[in-house]
């Protein structure tokens, strides 16, 4: 089973603001109320780090430039 995509391009930073993201997009895969109180739970048992990581781990995680990386470039200026 594939994971429910996140897009936190125009997501604040913050924790809290990634949590609500990882949420809503829980909500709209629909998940169980049980399942996105886990979640949340394993989201704010570490630090912010830990965070991106529980965040990889159930959903794919996209921003700007993450399928498109004619934004970057390994040349030097």
């Amino acid at each position: 089973m594939s994971k429910p995509v996140v897009d936190l391009t125009n997501v604040d930073g913050n924790a809290f603001s990634i949590i609500v993201a990882c949420t809503r997009t829980a909500k709209e895969a629909k998940w169980d109320r049980e399942q996105i109180e886990s979640l949340q739970k394993e989201m704010l048992s570490g630090d912010y780090d830990h965070l991106l990581q529980v965040a990889m781990k159930y959903f794919d995680v996209r921003f700007r430039g993450s399928d498109d990386d004619s934004d970057y470039s390994d040349e030097e200026e």
